[in-house]
């Protein structure tokens, strides 16, 4: 596979992934939600406080996809291995710690508030602080072996 059709794949996934993201976020987790405001009439005043929440759990994903439309951009011109790609990683990593960490607080905090559900702390935020956590670790490294392999060829580039 070429560097310019590995970059065309991964725009492509980019892109379904931001569509796919985009229908969750604002299709069927709001009318899973309005469908929840209508079978239990007495939780309905969760809904909102929910639904900002989860809009803005949404916000470094979204960002995410950004970073890596850039890295796939850098793919496709051969330019691979280069520090700019290492930092896009890493921010990547932060923005992924960072939401995980939100995701974490903030879903305690609704419990505090009195605005969730058990089950959402004892199943749903492990799960997804456990995604989150390995995605900070993935692109971390990811990061570390991109920096490495781009001190390494700006070495060899100076090497006559």
């Amino acid at each position: 596979m070429t560097q310019k059709n590995l970059s065309k794949w991964l725009k492509a996934i980019i892109i379904g992934t931001g569509i796919f993201g985009m229908i969750v976020f604002f299709a069927i987790i709001p009318a899973y939600g309005t469908g929840l405001r209508s079978m239990y009439p007495e939780v309905s005043h969760y809904y909102w406080p929910w639904q900002i929440f989860l809009w803005l759990c949404s916000v470094p994903c979204f960002a995410s996809l950004f970073f890596g439309w850039k890295i796939a951009k850098n793919i496709g011109a051969d330019n691979s291995f280069s520090f700019e790609n290492a930092k896009q990683l890493k921010t990547i990593s932060i923005l992924a710690a960072g939401d995980s960490a939100f995701f974490f607080l903030g879903n305690w905090a609704l419990a505090f508030m009195n605005m969730s559900h058990p089950s959402a702390l004892i199943i749903l935020t492990p799960l997804v602080v456990f995604v989150g956590i390995a995605i900070t670790v993935v692109c971390a490294a990811l990061s570390h072996l991109v920096y490495k392999s781009a001190l390494m060829q700006t070495e060899n580039d100076l090497t006559i």
